[in-house]
């Protein structure tokens, strides 16, 4: 039987890989575009977690992020970590991310679960890693699941990894009569 801390961070490490795993294969263009009126779009859900994790997993604990992030300082525009400019690349935003979940994954080792932190922004601030790790791992595994319908409406790649769709093996005319049903169904309801 695996520790909750390991268990926890196992998850976690999945979720993050999904996330990623989102980008592949997808031009800048696709990457950035944003797909929902408030818009969210893959290449920001990956800067967004990096502020999430440096914050929660550095700031909290006393173990700060060494790298600046202007995203979350007071004069940073609104939702500023939630989008990349033209001036930053894919592969600065994904490498950041992969620092700082280095740098998670380093508290995370060293500290037990009952460590206690502080999230100054929090109504209740006096945390542990174990409930910051909960919090993180639900916050990544919610983005995720947008990063999943995102990748989806821009080429129809489902799952969590590549070759993993966990969705039935079917062709596209199996899908086409899915969605049409399921549509029926939802026009008979709405009546």
């Amino acid at each position: 039987m695996t520790d909750p801390k390991t268990m926890l961070q196992d998850y976690l490490r999945e979720a993050r890989s999904a996330l990623e795993w989102k980008l592949d294969g997808l031009t800048e263009y696709q990457i950035r575009r944003p797909l929902t009126p408030t818009g969210t779009n893959l290449l920001g859900l990956v800067k967004h977690l990096s502020i999430v994790e440096a914050r929660y997993f550095g700031d909290t604990f006393h173990r700060t992020f060494p790298e600046h992030l202007p995203w979350w300082e007071d004069d940073a525009e609104p939702n500023d970590d939630s989008w990349a400019t033209e001036h930053e690349s894919r592969a600065e935003i994904v490498d950041r991310y992969h620092r700082v979940c280095a740098h998670a994954d380093a508290t995370i080792a060293a500290l037990p679960l009952d460590a206690r932190g502080h999230v100054s922004w929090w109504g209740s601030p006096d945390v542990t890693l174990h409930s910051i790790l909960v919090h993180v791992l639900a916050e990544t595994s919610r983005h995720a699941g947008h990063a999943d319908i995102l990748r989806e409406n821009l080429d129809g790649a489902t799952g969590m990894l590549p070759g993993n769709s966990n969705l039935p093996d079917h062709d596209a005319a199996w899908w086409e009569a899915n969605y049409a049903r399921i549509e029926a169904a939802a026009v008979r309801a709405g009546g």
